[in-house]
């Protein structure tokens, strides 16, 4: 009962999180107020949705009238907070941050609770926690930052890794959530403070030949 409300509570706190980027960010798109909810929703509920249609299970959020009015709160904190909120993009960011964490642990978990096993639950937790803001960022017209230098997915996925080294050192559940937490905030930080970043691919271009050796 204890580990079904803490799952319960980071979920909620991750769908508010979420929607906040989300309602955010189409503040600045200059969105009307129902396509602002509209964006809220689906960045909120977008990556766990995809999730429980893999794994087979009931879709959570149509369980239950609390995600949707969650969305609803976070519109009213942007709205009333709109000013500060959206004049600095250091605020999405962190909801985004926020967000991105708690999801990949809640996806994580349910992976786990219906009996996957670990590669399986941290894909799971990546697509929790990153495809939400994916399915945001094309409805308004972003590139994604799934698919930037930024090191975004790849911190949920050492996050999803740090959860398992916990679990194969015997510890607790609790203990399991704060490592994956913390890795993936200091990579999300580092990544947005110093430009931490993955290779990238590169299309190398022949060199053209001089017009003497053309002649």
């Amino acid at each position: 009962m204890q580990t079904s409300l803490i799952f319960f509570i980071i979920e909620v706190l991750g769908t508010l999180a979420f929607a906040i980027s989300g309602i955010r960010l189409s503040a600045r798109k200059h969105f009307d107020w129902f396509g602002a909810y509209t964006i809220g929703v689906v960045t909120a509920i977008g990556g766990g949705t995809i999730r429980d249609l893999l794994l087979g299970a009931p879709v959570f959020w149509m369980s239950s009238w609390m995600y949707i009015a969650v969305t609803g709160l976070a519109f009213v904190i942007v709205a009333a907070l709109k000013k500060g909120l959206t004049s600095n993009s250091k605020w999405l960011y962190l909801f985004d941050a926020v967000g991105l964490t708690l999801f990949v642990i809640t996806g994580i978990e349910k992976s786990l609770l219906y009996g996957y096993p670990m590669w399986v639950a941290i894909i799971m937790g990546t697509i929790t926690g990153s495809f939400g803001g994916v399915l945001r960022d094309v409805l308004i017209n972003e590139e994604p930052l799934f698919f930037r230098t930024d090191i975004y997915a790849t911190a949920c996925i050492a996050g999803g890794f740090a959860y398992w080294l916990v679990i194969l050192l015997g510890g607790s559940a609790i203990l399991c959530q704060a490592m994956c937490a913390a890795v993936i905030l200091f990579l999300r930080w580092g990544t947005l403070r110093y430009g931490w970043h993955l290779p990238m691919m590169r299309e190398r271009v022949p060199a053209q030949k001089s017009s003497a050796n053309e002649r």
